[in-house]
């Protein structure tokens, strides 16, 4: 591996060594993807204040989120289809996590199974439930988390139907994959991928291959999951789910402020701000832009977490100072996972915070804690007065 200094290193050997529909899985947006773009374009909106002669001695960067002592309010967010940018990539990603001292949440949509992540860690990660029209596989589902020590649920809410990718489409996206002669031939070129592959008997969606009666036929796993989410999910069914949990419960994909009072209405713990990374509705305001007008209308009733857009340190610096109690990365860890495996991880999360911990000094702060909206320089229209 070369000096890696910053997270565009690891992304472009990522794109060199993983195939390139799994590349454009993750590098992709919705439709346009305006949103996708945005939720990163907007950090560079907001400057930093530098300051000087102040004491930058016994700095820290450790935090809590959602009741857990964090190294830094920064956890790994919920990927589906870990596994395929990297051999047994849920594992990985998992490990890397608990090694460096930051939650690692599982996709309902992942390659290997909540028993196998639990199997190859020690300490509890969080699992994320997409909700799905099959009631007795969610309740399962739950239970097979809680099982396995999962103390922490994130159920997504914004992923109710599918919006539209074009390079998934184009791509023919699947797990594993399908074969064309285009597919194939690219797989070839990524040796060190296939080699991973090959060593590794978990290729499918293991949370749902062997837990749905009559769905042992990998080709039809992306059917069977498109025709599952539910449509009719509303505020009553969020509220029973949050009963059946016993734990924290995270809300994500809250990206309006009467979507976040009603968290707090409903027992949430905790709120995530996200439009999922830009993947579903294409339009919208990027989740940093959307972030003070939901924290004016919680009040400080709920911990409210940021997701989507950051790939820097420094970006998590600014959703702090503005006023997030947590943050998310998701394409920043999995640039480093399919770049180098766990260690790759291991280093994204060292860019992020050797960047987030050296700024913070440099705007005259000591801890995470100490930081707000004084140490940033913030367009006077960045909210917008939208009609």
């Amino acid at each position: 591996m070369p000096v890696i200094t910053n997270i565009d290193d690891l992304k472009a050997i990522y794109r060199r060594r993983v195939p390139k529909m799994f590349y454009d899985y993750a590098e992709a947006g919705s439709w346009t993807e305006q949103t996708f773009r945005e939720n990163s374009t907007d950090f560079d909106k907001i400057r930093l204040r530098q300051r000087v002669a102040v004491d930058m001695t016994n700095r820290s960067t450790v935090a809590e989120m959602a009741g857990e002592r964090v190294a830094m309010p920064v956890a790994l967010a919920p990927v589906g289809l870990l596994g395929m940018q990297h051999a047994d990539g849920e594992i990985a990603a998992a490990r890397a996590a608990e090694r460096f001292g930051v939650p690692f949440t599982l996709s309902t949509m992942s390659i290997c199974s909540i028993e196998d992540v639990a199997e190859n860690t020690t300490k509890p990660f969080w699992f994320q439930l997409y909700t799905m029209t099959d009631a007795d596989f969610v309740r399962r589902l739950m239970e097979r988390a809680r099982d396995a020590g999962c103390k922490t649920l994130v159920i997504t809410l914004d992923l109710q139907m599918i919006g539209q990718r074009h390079k998934d489409l184009k791509n023919g996206l699947s797990a594993p994959p399908k074969p064309t002669l285009m597919g194939w031939l690219d797989l070839a070129t990524r040796w060190s991928w296939g080699l991973g592959m090959l060593g590794t008997k978990r290729r499918a969606f293991g949370n749902i291959v062997g837990h749905v009666q009559g769905l042992d036929d990998p080709s039809r796993l992306y059917e069977w999951t498109a025709k599952q989410f539910d449509h009719s999910l509303d505020w009553k069914k969020v509220a029973k789910l949050i009963e059946m949990w016993d734990g924290k419960v995270i809300l994500k994909g809250i990206l309006d402020p009467e979507d976040a009072r009603m968290a707090v209405k409903v027992g949430a713990d905790a709120i995530v701000v996200s439009n999922h990374g830009g993947r579903q509705i294409d339009g919208a305001l990027s989740s940093i832009r959307m972030l003070q007008p939901i924290l004016d209308a919680v009040g400080g009733e709920i911990e409210v977490h940021l997701d989507g857009g950051i790939r820097s340190g420094q970006d998590v610096l600014k959703a702090l100072a503005m006023g997030a109690d947590g943050t998310y990365i998701g394409r920043a860890y999995v640039y480093g996972l399919g770049a180098n495996g766990e260690q790759g991880v291991i280093s994204a999360l060292e860019v992020i915070h050797k960047e987030l911990d050296t700024n913070i000094a440099l705007c005259g702060r000591r801890k995470v804690s100490e930081l707000d909206r004084d140490v940033l320089l913030i367009p006077e229209d960045f909210e917008g007065r939208w009609q």
